[in-house]
């Protein structure tokens, strides 16, 4: 049974910095790309980091370039997402994503989420 469990959100102040955590089992989590995706209350979901599984290449939505970073650690099955100067915009349940394409099926689990609250 594949899981993903995210962790690490928080009520935080504006300016102030998170780390999110997502921790996958019964999966081969290093073939997986791994991806951070946000939903604000009455918004779609929106897409803020990747990284893939082969080269560790990165991707960010221009909203959070240059204050967030994502991370891997294969060996812990982890992947990592490291939020600074949070604004009350970056409000949300933020989930991840674990994606492989094996031939011609995809392969994609989700997380339950974790809200993160950037409020004074």
């Amino acid at each position: 049974q594949v899981q993903l469990v995210e962790s690490g959100g928080g009520l935080v102040q504006p300016g102030g910095s998170l780390r999110l955590s997502c921790k996958g089992s019964g999966l081969t989590f290093s073939a997986y790309t791994m991806t951070w995706y946000r939903q604000a209350p009455g918004k779609e979901r929106e897409l803020v980091a990747a990284i893939a599984s082969t080269d560790g290449n990165t991707t960010y939505s221009d909203s959070v370039k240059g204050r967030f970073t994502i991370s891997r650690d294969n060996a812990k099955n982890t992947v990592y997402l490291k939020s600074n100067s949070l604004k009350p915009e970056d409000t949300a349940v933020y989930y991840c994503k674990g994606a492989r394409l094996v031939g011609l099926k995809t392969y994609e689990y989700w997380g339950q989420g974790t809200q993160v609250t950037v409020s004074s």
